[in-house]
């Protein structure tokens, strides 16, 4: 007897420790410890039961591999390791009196016994020869068998490949690349992002990412938010995109679904399995237009709570979170609230990516259809807030520390357009209220933060539109701004269309979307270009001179396609807060864009587009944008 506890004991730690090893155990917030998973009850439930792991060969790395938060001496590494495609139905938040996430077995909810155990190694080398951190870690249907684990040991911006493998096996993970950020005091020459927003599965296939990861000219990919939507669309088993649950999203297991759908995407596969990811989410992460107490369509009352089966607000966004900290390769932070994904990287001297959360953590009341005109009564009241006190203070901290420490560049990932938007061009109203124009009050704090302390350099970076707009960055009424020279601006915001999803060039011909472009230019003096039709991403390149970006489209998310259309580039001298022009003029490729409209400067149409699989150029037009259904 006494052998076996010998023999028993180490074997239980080892366990736990390879448990505690996967980070999707772990509340997402260090400060909610209730929010995560009871590591010992789960090892002591495989332990008591004499529960084998899985054969490998009944195991597939479902989704390939991800990383992400890239830190100088770390990185986030993320895989699915399981014996089905399904989600686990008995994986749902638990009802009662009970701690959030409590596992003890058979008591609450049945969950399989069954660990799953991978190895994971990362090198310098895509022969993985040279290693230089290794490990094992646990999953169990608990967490949806995901394993996410936190690669050390690394240099600071070096690039890496990663594998897992099913422990005792030969059944291995596709191999993954990734990179580690600069260290802060590093001296960067340059530094590039892909920024992306708004992939709609059922709309249209993720063409953007594949045609950004083929082509390899960035260091990191940025998500801006809406990487899944919560609505139903189409039939499954007749419609190819059609959205699995065939249902409004709601319990964690819906969430696990749905996000687990659209990592099913080659192209965004791809994109996962060879770049480090810095996400944050916009609203339909967890449903339309969410502010802290609500959504458009549910709300903190009883009759909402009977309309969506017993589940309150609160639940419903922690499914959400739950699903999204499990699948997405982020790390926690120090939250002081469950719902923080608030958080910033130091890229050497060059810049400091500050990623905000403008949707969810402690948002003011928004537009919810119902109430739209008493929100644009409200636009201006003072106490009105997108971020709520400890996050708006924290972003003013991070803007001033960043310049004091020297920064370059202060670059802003945000959803939502900040520049003031006259719609009345595209839309019945003038007015976005669920945009930084229904918290007025909330952006003049911000510019007079970066107007009265004279921080240079600042780009704001947003989503959640479906359309592209690029703007100098201006305190309209209350500073001096010179249109043509773009003199008395702070900094400037580059927004982006979506992947997928429609806006207000949608169902039009180019042309008519791009006159419907310049009538917002016209409308907006200190927007420089917008342009509506296309989908697609932008690069941002960055350096020490200057900032560069460069947007490009795809011609139809219809169907899988390589074909990949620039439609315009900026540039930005440091020092300058404003646009780079040139005798008035806004200076784009060649003095001019593929489509949309520039403030001053010619729309000049080419269709001529890069195939990012051969890299042959050719002029390649689409009858039809986005999928159609009956």
């Amino acid at each position: 007897m006494l052998s076996f506890l010998l023999t028993a004991a180490p074997l239980a730690s080892l366990v736990y420790a390879s448990f505690e090893g996967n980070l999707n155990y772990h509340s997402p917030s260090r400060r909610h410890e209730g929010l995560g998973i009871d590591v010992s009850k789960v090892a002591k439930r495989s332990l008591i039961k004499r529960a084998a792991p899985w054969d490998a060969a009944q195991l597939n790395f479902t989704h390939g591999v991800a990383s992400g938060d890239p830190y100088p001496d770390s990185v986030i590494l993320w895989t699915r390791i399981a014996p089905s495609l399904e989600h686990d139905r008995s994986n749902v938040t638990v009802s009662g009196n009970v701690p959030f996430y409590n596992h003890e077995t058979e008591k609450y909810i049945k969950a399989s016994p069954n660990p799953v155990c991978v190895e994971y190694r990362i090198g310098t080398d895509a022969n993985l020869s040279a290693i230089v951190d290794h490990g094992t870690a646990y999953t169990t249907s608990d967490i949806d068998f995901t394993v996410k684990v936190e690669a050390k040991n690394l240099t600071p911006f070096a690039q890496y490949y990663y594998q897992f493998t099913v422990c005792g096996s030969s059944n291995q993970s596709p191999l993954g690349r990734t990179k580690t950020s600069p260290d802060h005091d590093d001296d960067v020459s340059k530094v590039g992002l892909a920024v992306f927003s708004c992939s709609n599965y059922p709309n249209g296939y993720f063409n953007a990412f594949g045609n950004a990861a083929r082509k390899d000219n960035v260091d990191f990919f940025v998500h801006l938010g809406d990487y899944i939507y919560e609505s139903a669309k189409g039939k499954l088993g007749t419609d190819p995109r059609a959205t699995n649950p065939s249902r409004e999203i709601i319990t964690l297991y819906d969430y696990r679904t749905r996000i687990g759908q659209y990592r099913s995407d080659l192209d965004l596969r791809l994109a996962h399995q060879n770049f480090a990811w810095i996400p944050t989410w916009d609203d339909h992460e967890v449903a339309n237009n969410g502010y802290r107490d609500g959504f458009s369509n549910m709300n903190n009352t009883e009759q909402s709570f009977l309309k969506y089966g017993g589940v309150s607000v609160d639940s419903r966004k922690m499914n959400a979170v739950r699903a999204y900290f499990e699948w997405m390769p982020i790390r926690q932070v120090d939250m002081d609230d469950n719902l923080r994904i608030w958080r910033s990287f130091k890229m050497g001297k060059l810049f400091d990516l500050i990623m905000l959360d403008t949707r969810n953590y402690d948002r003011s009341i928004t537009t919810l259809n119902w109430n739209n005109d008493y929100i644009e009564d409200l636009k201006d009241d003072a106490a009105r807030s997108l971020m709520g006190s400890p996050q708006e203070n924290w972003f003013y901290r991070q803007l001033s520390e960043s310049h004091e420490r020297g920064a370059t560049w202060r670059i802003v990932g945000n959803q939502i357009i900040f520049s003031r938007m006259n719609n009345s061009a595209v839309y019945s109203n003038w007015l976005n209220a669920d945009q930084w124009d229904g918290y007025t009050s909330n952006r003049n704090r911000t510019l007079h933060h970066l107007y009265s302390n004279e921080i240079p350099n600042t780009a704001f970076l947003a989503g959640d539109s479906h359309a592209n707009w690029v703007s100098d960055l201006v305190w309209l009424d209350e500073t001096p701004y010179d249109q043509e020279t773009g003199v008395g601006a702070v900094g400037v915001e580059f927004a982006g269309t979506a992947v997928s999803s429609s806006g207000y060039g949608s169902g039009r011909s180019i042309a008519n979307s791009s006159d419907r472009s310049a009538a917002l230019v016209s409308d907006n003096r200190e927007l420089q270009w917008a342009e509506g039709y296309y989908r697609g991403y932008y690069e941002l390149h960055i350096s020490p001179d200057e900032l560069n970006a460069q947007y490009y489209g795809s011609p139809s998310v219809a169907s899988r396609n390589a074909f990949d259309i620039s439609l315009a580039n900026f540039t930005v001298k440091a020092g300058a807060n404003h646009l780079e022009r040139m005798n008035g003029t806004i200076v784009a490729a060649d003095g001019h864009v593929e489509s949309g409209a520039l403030q001053r400067g010619p729309t000049i149409p080419t269709n001529l587009t890069l195939n990012t699989i051969t890299g042959t150029w050719n002029v390649t037009g689409f009858e039809q944008m986005f999928i159609q259904y009956a």
